[in-house]
């Protein structure tokens, strides 16, 4: 079990720290869009100060008033930057639920925009006054819908005698002084992994509560520190890094957009070390991105040293992807303890667990027929592979400890707490666990109301994934629902694809999904993986390649696969984060989406 001794205290709401940092320090750098117009661009800067940002969120604020009542959600339909910020915190201002949304012309991503519309009901959509092709785009979804649209505008707003907009401050309808730390503040969609989109609801209190959380892990009192995001500020991890903890911890924050990212991503390289004790974050993937996009040749221009912390979250962290980064980019400056893997999800807000003080990542090689069976069993590095050729290790990234919250590792049937070593569902406690599902009452009940034996009558938040404690650290696993049962064994998919994508060598892109499906003999596994754009094999090259594969899985896992199905870049779907959408990829599958013969290998 793991418990932290920390406990956050929350007295004021995300909104109310707005001011008060307002009225404190009105003239200081608040919120910095860095926006890249072209390929080349250096980046522009834009910048607001917390007196110039608490006017716009009180503009924002009486705008929204006038066509929504309290507790309606309200969309916010627009691009990253500071109108963004500026809709979020006014919608909570106004005592309205926010409702973060993605761009519905992403792609893969028009479906789960219009589930979210349909599930949460606006009152309204925020949309941006300025007429592009994008916002075009945010406006067509609301007005298909019949949903009223906000413009968010920048110009200026009257004040009155006390430099605020009338209306707002300390209206019983629409004020901040009413707002009861309680209450549903927002919807956080999660990303549909493995499902459809769910609405967690998030209250004021649990998002205070979870910055306080994260923000301990940087020492106290906080140093000076700058945090830096590309991640979208719909996503939990993205909101909490690029809003809500800069709000509450006091601290400058430099957004860019997640298209600026993946154009060129030596742009948040170099903006990590443009500032003080740079915070930032970004999931597994982001990290290999960066080193599979970046020309190595520049590594001495950049400057790394100044970074605090850099969290890999969201999806799994994967040991040699942190290692990987560490050799790549340590000349550069970066310091080892800087790299932070950690755990968390929507339904607890966003941040659970994450390394301490300034301990090195830690990376934990377990014999794999053991961790199937349910049991973390360590072993030395080096002795990964049987007198027989079969691969017997498999490595896993310790995320650390929780927080401001507790967790335990319990049987997914019995609710019993299991002991260390074991693996088991993660559940989590704490102030930071979200209320519930949006409309979802029995679903909520199942997953934020469980009472574990012998913790007492405070319920606990079951996360659907699997994981164990090892030494005082959480060891994650994989996902309950995604593990792959096969004659009886349990297999992690995460597992068999890092194993697909090393066979795949130089055919392989960045996306690969594994998963079962029913089969004569009982179920049989499947590996959907993106390929190359300038990559086909056909014929002879085609079977080696296959062969290849499988004989790989079968000597790694003991499995047999199936069927490998090579696709077109972009092809495998993918949740609205980022991660490979394993139950959508096999329901495509399944519906013969994939049956295309050059598309295709059996």
């Amino acid at each position: 079990m793991l418990t932290s001794d920390f406990v956050p205290t929350v007295e004021k709401s995300l909104v109310e720290l707005l001011t008060q940092r307002a009225q404190s320090r009105p003239h200081e750098r608040a919120f910095t869009f860095v926006d890249f117009p072209h390929l080349e661009s250096a980046g522009s800067h834009r910048t607001l100060t917390w007196h110039q940002l608490d006017i716009r969120v009180q503009a924002v604020a009486a705008q929204v008033a006038q066509s929504a009542n309290r507790d309606d959600r309200v969309v916010l339909l627009l691009p990253q930057g500071l109108d963004y910020v500026a809709a979020f915190l006014g919608c909570l201002r106004a005592g309205v639920v926010a409702v973060p949304l993605f761009p519905p012309d992403a792609a893969g991503h028009a479906d789960r925009v219009a589930s979210v519309l349909d599930d949460c009901e606006p009152a309204c959509a925020l949309v941006a006054a300025d007429e592009t092709q994008e916002n075009r785009t945010f406006q067509r979804t609301a007005e298909s819908r019949k949903i009223p649209l906000i413009p968010v505008t920048n110009g200026s707003a009257t004040l009155d005698s006390r430099g605020q907009m009338p209306g707002i401050v300390g209206d019983p309808a629409f004020g901040i002084s009413d707002t009861s730390l309680d209450s549903l503040g927002y919807l956080q969609y999660t990303s549909g992994s493995t499902r459809a989109p769910a609405g967690v609801m998030i209250s004021h209190r649990n998002v205070v509560a979870n910055a306080l959380q994260a923000l301990s892990c940087l020492g106290t009192p906080l140093p000076q520190l700058t945090t830096v995001s590309w991640l979208p500020m719909f996503h939990d991890m993205g909101l909490m890094l690029a809003i809500v903890a800069p709000i509450v911890g006091g601290l400058p924050s430099v957004l860019m957009d997640p298209v600026a990212f993946l154009q060129k991503p030596e742009r948040w390289l170099r903006l990590l070390g443009q500032y003080p004790g740079v915070v930032s974050a970004a999931p597994n993937f982001a990290y290999d991105y960066c080193m599979a996009k970046f020309d190595h040749e520049q590594i001495g221009d950049l400057r790394l040293d100044r970074v605090k912390m850099l969290i890999n979250g969201s999806e799994p962290v994967m040991p040699g992807t942190v290692s990987r980064f560490q050799q790549t980019f340590g000349p550069a400056g970066l310091r080892p303890e800087a790299q932070r893997p950690s755990y968390g999800l929507a339904e607890a807000t966003v941040f659970v667990t994450t390394g301490v003080g300034d301990e090195l990542p830690v990376s934990v090689a377990c014999l794999r027929d053991r961790l199937v069976e349910g049991r973390i069993e360590p072993v030395a590095l080096g002795t990964d592979v049987h007198p027989d050729g079969t691969d017997t290790i498999t490595t896993l990234m310790s995320c650390g400890v929780p927080v401001g919250q507790e967790l335990r590792i319990i049987d997914p049937r019995t609710r019993s707490v299991l002991p260390d070593g074991d693996v088991g569902e993660i559940a989590v406690r704490g102030p930071n666990v979200g209320l519930g599902y949006w409309k979802r009452a029995e679903e909520s009940a199942e997953t934020f109301e469980t009472l574990v034996h012998g913790t007492g009558s405070k319920p606990w938040l079951r996360t659907g994934d699997l994981g164990a404690i090892h030494e005082g650290r959480l060891l994650v696993s994989g996902r309950l629902k995604d593990l792959l049962i096969v004659n009886g064994r349990n297999h992690y998919p995460q597992d068999i694809e890092e194993t697909v994508r090393a066979a795949l060598g130089a055919f392989r892109n960045e996306r690969i999904a594994v998963f079962s499906v029913p089969g004569e003999g009982g179920e049989e596994v499947v590996a959907v993986a993106e390929r190359r754009r300038d990559k086909t094999p056909q014929g002879a090259e085609r079977a080696e390649l296959e062969g290849t594969v499988r004989s790989r899985v079968a000597m790694v896992h003991g499995l047999r696969l199936e069927r490998l199905v090579l696709v077109r870049p972009a092809t495998v779907p993918r949740t609205s984060s980022g991660k490979v959408a394993r139950g959508e990829c096999r329901t495509a599958f399944l519906c013969g989406h994939y049956d295309a013969p050059q598309e295709s290998a059996s």
